[in-house]
């Protein structure tokens, strides 16, 4: 169901969705907090305490991983960032929008011209696929910088306590009472296992799973349709999206709530002091987005699409 009713929509069914939208949040709301209290009262435990002491939520990094953050980690993580927010934002478009003002078909001429007539898809598909070969592109990047320079190990569990030190952390987390950071040289046991998630297991999956779902999949190969069906596919892309969704919801709150100004210098300047450097970075980083997002409409797309293909109504 809908979080918003179309345009139309009786007032009785308007009235119905956002009290139920009401219900959700305080559920949620409530939910938090019975888990926070409950939180609290098992961290008083004797046996918890200890638990803690044992595992205080950082699992030891290899000796010659690399201390600090590079340069290329900085405009990385902004490129990341911007294409992540516009492919969520245009997925979304593509699930949802029953009637697209506009449809793009690739140039039949060249190195893609073939015998077929060229398919065509909707402005916001296309543009979805468009982010998505970017975004590949930029990770192979990032995952090529990553073990070349040896920061691979701060973000690959090397050693199984990851896991006893990463229910520690969330446990600290979910008590309100967080454990201490020191991003520069060390992530948190459960900020490894999320950053290892996103890199080595959603982004993939995302890929996969999007290849399958897209114009570009063979058509007509029996073999090749039976052994990966679309359907298996969509059951699993949407969900990868929802998980990229709450990562960066999360990401953003921790970043925010955990020693702001340092941890923007750590993601944007690439410096380990409180200074405003990275904040700057950062305000400007967001007004792109914003920018983006907003100009992500058709009438501006339609020139950028027709660079390589038609554009029709």
């Amino acid at each position: 169901m809908p979080l918003l009713t179309t345009p139309g929509s009786p007032p009785k069914a308007e009235a119905k969705t956002w009290t139920s939208l009401i219900k959700r949040v305080l559920i949620a709301v409530a939910a938090l907090a019975v888990g926070v209290l409950l939180a609290k009262a098992f961290r008083g435990l004797d046996a918890v305490q200890d638990f803690l002491l044992t595992y205080p939520g950082h699992s030891a990094l290899p000796a010659n991983a690399p201390v600090g953050l590079p340069a290329w980690l900085g405009w990385q993580h902004f490129l990341n960032a911007f294409f992540i927010v516009l492919i969520i934002r245009t997925g979304w478009q593509v699930r949802t929008t029953a009637r697209p003002k506009a449809y793009w078909t690739r140039k039949n001429t060249g190195l893609f011209k073939t015998k077929n007539k060229p398919g065509k898809i909707s402005l916001e598909l296309w543009f979805h696929l468009s982010l998505d070969v970017l975004w590949l592109l930029n990770g192979l990047v990032f995952v090529v910088l990553l073990f070349v320079t040896g920061g691979w190990m701060r973000i690959v569990p090397t050693s199984w306590d990851i896991f006893p030190n990463a229910l520690s952390t969330a446990l600290q987390y979910a008590s309100l009472n967080w454990p201490a950071e020191n991003g520069w040289i060390n992530y948190n046991a459960l900020q490894v296992l999320a950053y290892f998630a996103i890199v080595f297991i959603a982004a993939p999956l995302a890929a996969v799973t999007g290849m399958r779902m897209s114009p570009a999949w063979p058509k007509g190969n029996t073999l090749l349709d039976k052994a990966y069906p679309v359907e298996l596919a969509r059951k699993i892309h949407f969900p990868v999206m929802l998980f990229f969704t709450a990562f960066v919801v999360m990401h953003v709150t921790l970043v925010l709530s955990t020693g702001a100004m340092r941890n923007l210098n750590h993601m944007f300047a690439t410096r380990d002091d409180a200074g405003w450097l990275g904040f700057w970075i950062f305000l400007f980083s967001v007004a792109v987005m914003v920018a983006a997002w907003f100009l992500a409409r058709p009438i501006f797309l339609r020139p950028l699409a027709m660079l390589m293909g038609k554009v029709s109504k």
